[in-house]
């Protein structure tokens, strides 16, 4: 039996492949702060002079996008900001109203851990909402919190299923620029919410989770189905 190799990482490297999340981080956030509109052609030229990289690193964060649903790829067309369908969003909707009200209904079981996550996240969200943050701060923090709830299930699976299922819906909002409307008013809905779970009413928490989503769907389609009438 031969001597195992010493040196058998020698040919390992992160740089390729942090340069390629880091061009796919930029993306992402010019798509969900509404820089970049749906439908605009994603072209890895123009990406890769203004980012100083190379077109293969932006071919390969382009495809992860495109994985996410954030973009996509058609032939002889090449690489587009998605656009949010609305028949997309609506099961996103209902997806995410599954995985919320499961994991308000677990807050008696849930660890202490868990729970605080969510206390934290309220508390982030209504500060980021005082101070007037920017639109994927704000928005980043809003999410935060409702994937604090789907926490509380204590499933590293579903957790992950409701980040893709979150990412398709900041493509969305960042469309229509709804959560810094009402930022105010979500803010009080989720403070109303988190008291019902402190106090151990959870039938009441349930349905104020399942009435604010029911109530967020129909916001977010109405406002789409405006937008593409003004476009």
């Amino acid at each position: 039996m031969s001597d195992p190799d010493p040196h058998p990482f020698d040919r390992l490297s992160v740089e390729h492949t942090s340069t390629v999340d880091r061009v796919a981080d930029e993306l992402r956030r010019a798509a969900f702060e509404g820089e970049v509109e749906s439908g605009t052609p994603l072209r890895e030229v123009a990406i890769a002079e203004s980012l100083g990289v190379s077109r293969s690193t932006v071919r390969e964060a382009l495809g992860l996008l495109v994985a996410e649903g954030i973009a996509t790829r058609s032939p002889n067309r090449g690489v587009h900001v998605a656009s949010p369908d609305p028949d997309s969003v609506r099961d996103v909707c209902r997806a995410r109203a599954v995985l919320e009200v499961e994991g308000v209904r677990r807050w008696p079981g849930a660890s202490e851990e868990a729970r605080d996550a969510v206390r934290r996240a309220l508390v982030d969200y209504t500060a980021a909402v005082r101070e007037g943050a920017s639109y994927q701060r704000l928005n980043d923090k809003h999410l935060a919190l409702h994937l604090a709830l789907v926490g509380l299930i204590d499933s590293p699976r579903l957790m992950q299923m409701a980040e893709s299922l979150y990412a398709e819906l900041r493509l969305a909002l960042a469309q229509i620029d709804r959560i810094r409307r009402n930022a105010h008013d979500q803010a009080g809905s989720h403070g109303l919410l988190l008291r019902l779970l402190e106090r151990g009413d959870i039938d009441a928490a349930a349905a104020d989770i399942e009435h604010h989503l029911a109530e967020a769907e129909v916001a977010i389609l109405d406002a789409l189905a405006h937008s593409h009438v003004g476009s």
